[in-house]
């Protein structure tokens, strides 16, 4: 039962989050906002809601609800790093072996075609404040000082926001034309895309609430710590299947926007959710974090060193994000066993 649980939870926050992306876009639209706002900032809230809803819920649950704080908390911080971890290393090998996949077909081949500035300063933003955020879960910190790591944090992810639609912002793909729960031939009204986008916003906390308690269920049955299954779970049902898309655009020989569709999730990632981290858990970092903390901004420098030394980037060099995520995974079983 607590497999089909975590099935169903994760079901439901993903397809929540495939409305509720559907719907934001046409309202921007509507908003008459510009692709470059609804690309860069509504419909990158409705991708990184579902990984983001899974720690505000157990967060809340602990806080309002009473629920066991302890468990709640070491969910949401699972969750909070298990997303620019894999984004840094599982989803770079997945960008990886898809150039390799369909370099005959491909105008670069293995080497991917960047635009270097963009991709290198989402690397930057990525690399400075993830690793400020980490710092903040070494150092005993009061909370005056670890509430002023958060609203840095903060304003760092609006700059970026403000340089993205400064300069353009990525490649973005057409707005829909139909709103998915619309079912007529006519335009849809705008007060039924804010209804999907509300109903899709409520099934995505609710499928949260129940993924908690799934995580809670199998920790104690399996003996397993819920924050290790949460950064490990939670992160592959939720961010990975949407960085698929990469694979698509890699085919099409899209590579800045197959690239910027994870780099810039990093930034994000690296700054707003663990911002609800620092400030509402004890933010307390052990091993298996600081692991996958270290691992990710290992893979991140290396990148970031190649495109600052004017290297092309190749699929082969991004294979070892893999690596890295296989390595995490053989430390967990060991500290586990």
């Amino acid at each position: 039962m607590t497999i089909v649980e975590l099935v169903l939870s994760l079901g439901a926050i993903l397809l929540a989050a495939f409305l509720f992306t559907n719907a934001v876009e046409i309202l921007g639209e509507r908003l008459d906002l510009g692709q470059g706002a609804v690309g860069s900032v509504l419909a990158a809230v409705g991708t990184a809601l579902p990984e983001t809803m899974i720690p505000i819920v157990a967060i809340l649950g602990a806080l309002i609800l009473g629920n066991d704080p302890q468990t709640a908390g070491e969910i949401g911080v699972g969750a909070i790093l298990g997303a620019p971890f894999l984004l840094a290393t599982l989803a770079m090998c997945v960008i990886g072996a898809s150039a390799l996949l369909f370099r005959e077909r491909r105008e670069s081949g293995v080497h991917l075609t960047i635009d270097e500035g963009v991709v290198a300063r989402d690397i930057r933003f990525f690399l400075v404040f993830y690793a400020a955020a980490a710092a903040a879960g070494i150092i005993a910190l009061p909370f005056y000082l670890k509430a002023a790591v958060g609203v840095v944090l903060l304003l760092a992810y609006a700059h970026y926001v403000r340089r993205t639609l400064a300069s353009g912002g990525a490649e973005l793909e057409e707005i829909p034309e139909r709103l998915i729960l619309w079912r007529f031939s006519s335009q849809p009204p705008t007060w039924a895309a804010a209804g999907q986008l509300l109903g899709a916003l409520a099934v995505m906390i609710a499928g949260a609430e129940f993924f908690v308690d799934a995580v809670e269920h199998a920790s104690r049955e399996l003996g397993i710590p819920a924050g290790l299954i949460s950064l490990v779970l939670a992160p592959l049902a939720t961010e990975l299947p949407e960085k698929f898309n990469s694979v698509i655009w890699l085919r099409e020989n899209k590579d800045t926007l197959a690239f910027g569709n994870v780099s810039g999730a990093m930034v994000f990632q690296s700054t707003v959710p663990v911002t609800l981290g620092i400030l509402f858990t004890p933010w307390d970092l052990k091993f298996l974090d600081l692991f996958s903390v270290g691992l990710a901004l290992a893979s991140g420098l290396v990148l970031f060193l190649m495109l600052r030394g004017k290297r092309r980037v190749r699929a082969e060099v991004l294979l070892g994000g893999g690596l890295m995520y296989a390595a995490f995974v053989v430390a967990a079983v060991v500290v586990v066993l």
